[in-house]
């Protein structure tokens, strides 16, 4: 299969091409708590154990789908038209079919893999047309639209992202015999233009991530003036020759190769994102999430959340410098240039209406810091099982009864679903209550509900030997008359569901909470927590007896009689997801025997195919 590429040939002078191979170490990339560790090459940015999985922007379990996609085992699949809700501006397609949303067009495209959307408004003659104008051996980008006819400035936006964009959408022939590793970084300015051809008087900045399937997508910005020394963005797209298997460079997943000094850089130039996929660091002017994702600056802080944890949204998200790009503007490009239209506002309308539609992972702040009125609080420090909790502390912990005794413990994941472990129930429901907002045992306050239950699914590879796939939904029963299980609680909230394993890892603290035994094996009436850090080496310790889909988390371990209660992270925007369930351990509190949980993450296909997507994850819908 012969895959069509672009190369840019003639761009600005970027400062990546003309800057030493030596790198610079950003003291905002760095995981916090780490000295920061420059590496000694470009190669030793990235994950090779990372890369192995050929990760691109359509893999969900490291990046954000776009709302005309949603996450499913892991990829990011098209959606179906009536699944955009009805949101935004009217747009026109390329063929003159009206679309009632950005969203809804992006759809089709996704479907059909080309171009559909043309520009907002109405149908009518204006398209948004791209072509390539010939000047000499290079190829000039020109656009056609209801202001008229323009050149693209090579302003600091225009990049190898854009490049691959404009080749992806005119499906370009090979125009010369380009080495596929070998990048030129070259100046062009209008003076530089070929002489009898009117080329337009304006050209029109874009600014581009490299997913889209045509240069409208991108955000456009007015057009500018040019004068004899406005730079012009130009490019030449090439087809990898069947028969190339060398690449002394970086290997993309689409097969393209590409230097690997313009990796982790925050810019596209694979085309399907996969050089920014498996960092350990990103270069200046980039931004590294948490999942090994290496996102542009003008990413950070822009309301559009594109990190897993949402750590480019948060005050303190910052942005190592960026190149010095007075020293390669003309005096017209450092103007301030105002956006003509973007697809960005479209974006987040629908995804702020989505992730509205479930609430998850955030407790009602009335009520976590208030203390019984007939109880006094008493706050213990360091003892195994954790310190007491406030009475409404963990909105989310329930208790399992069975036969109106205690037996387990599990966690809200709102609507009518529960969550425990598989060790913990019997497929016999009529057994079993879910006790809600419980603080004492033996004590419910004003606030704890009660709900029979209607259902338990016990994984059906559960093995009680090993204590693989130890997992269980219980569904509640509903209310007479109605379709909800439980009247509105104040003191009730659902956690969230993650549905990636790299949304927390290795060294990260989370919480568990539970009524389980101390060291000596005394039972606890009172609710308790305590934070333990997710330990990687798990195998280290268990040896033959851990398997995929266990998690282990030390320090203060979980004890007996805390199965089924969550282990509970919260990511940097502050939403709290259900990471483990309580599973099995040995030595409970000792060093070295860290407590065993279900990774939730894991199962997230299987607890999405029983209770539904509403149920269970906020974001990737």
């Amino acid at each position: 299969m012969r895959t069509t590429f672009g190369l840019l040939l003639v761009l600005l002078l970027q400062q990546r091409d003309s800057a030493e191979e030596e790198p610079e170490v950003n003291p905002h990339l760095t995981r916090p708590g780490s000295a920061p560790q420059p590496y000694k090459s470009a190669r030793d940015r990235l994950s090779e154990e990372c890369l192995n999985e050929k990760y691109t922007r359509l893999s969900c379990s490291k990046v954000f789908c776009p709302p005309w996609r949603r996450c499913v085992n892991g990829k990011c699949v098209c959606k179906l038209p009536y699944q955009c809700p009805r949101l935004g501006r009217a747009v026109c397609g390329l063929n003159g079919q009206s679309y009632i949303s950005f969203c809804q067009a992006q759809v089709d495209a996704c479907r059909s893999n080309t171009a559909v959307f043309s520009h907002y408004g109405p149908c009518g003659e204006d398209v948004f047309k791209v072509e390539l104008k010939k000047s000499g051996d290079r190829e000039v980008v020109q656009v056609e639209t209801e202001k008229g006819k323009a050149l693209i400035c090579g302003a600091k936006s225009w990049d190898m992202a854009a490049a691959n964009v404009i080749c992806r959408s005119l499906k370009a022939e090979a125009r010369h015999a380009v080495p596929p590793v070998q990048l030129s970084a070259q100046k062009m300015t209008i003076k530089d233009l070929e002489v009898g051809h009117q080329w337009p008087s304006q050209c029109m900045s874009v600014s581009c991530t490299g997913s889209e399937y045509s240069l409208a997508e991108c955000t456009i910005y007015e057009p500018q003036d040019v004068e004899e020394d406005t730079q012009i963005a130009a490019f030449t797209c090439y087809k990898k020759p069947q028969d190339d298997d060398a690449c002394p460079e970086f290997r993309c997943v689409n097969e393209k190769c590409i230097l690997w000094k313009h990796t982790c850089d925050g810019v596209d130039d694979c085309g399907d994102n996969s050089d920014e996929m498996c960092c350990k660091e990103c270069q200046s002017g980039a931004f590294l999430c948490k999942s090994g994702v290496c996102i542009p600056g003008r990413a950070v802080r822009d309301g559009i959340r594109d990190c897993l944890g949402g750590d480019d949204e948060v005050p303190t998200a910052a942005v190592g410098p960026a190149p010095n790009w007075t020293t390669i503007l003309t005096p017209l490009q450092k103007c301030i240039e105002t956006v003509w239209w973007s697809p960005k506002n479209d974006i987040l309308q629908v995804r702020n209406y989505t992730e509205s539609q479930l609430e998850c992972g955030i407790p009602n702040p009335d009520y976590v810091h208030r203390t019984s009125e007939h109880s006094r609080f008493i706050r213990r420090k360091r003892m195994v099982g954790g310190q007491e909790a406030l009475p409404w502390q963990f909105q989310w912990h329930a208790a399992l009864t069975e036969e109106h005794r205690f037996r387990c413990e599990g966690v809200y994941l709102g609507g009518c679903w529960v969550l425990t472990a598989a060790h913990c129930v019997r497929p016999k429901p009529e057994l079993y209550r879910v006790k809600l907002s419980l603080w004492k045992k033996t004590e419910p306050l004003v606030t704890t509900d009660v709900a029979p239950v209607k259902n338990i699914i016990i994984h059906k590879d559960y093995n009680p030997r090993t204590y693989q796939n130890d997992i269980a939904l219980v569904q509640l029963e509903e209310l007479a008359h109605s379709k909800e299980c439980l009247l509105p609680n104040p003191a009730v909230r659902a956690v969230c569901v993650p549905w990636s394993t790299l949304q927390f890892q290795d060294g990260d603290t989370c919480t568990i909470s539970g009524w389980g035994n101390n060291r000596k094996g005394h039972r606890s009436n009172v609710l308790k927590w305590t934070n333990v850090t997710i330990t990687g080496n798990c195998k280290n310790h268990y040896k033959e007896r851990f398997f995929d889909g266990m998690e282990c988390a030390g320090n203060v371990d979980s004890c007996h009689g805390e199965s089924g209660g969550p282990l509970v992270c919260k990511d940097a925007s502050g939403l709290s997801y259900v990471w483990g369930i309580v599973s099995w351990g040995e030595k409970c509190g000792d060093a070295g025997f860290p407590g065993v949980y279900t990774k939730v993450a894991h199962y997230f296909e299987w607890i999405r195919f029983h209770t539904g997507r509403p149920a269970v994850t906020k974001y990737n819908q």
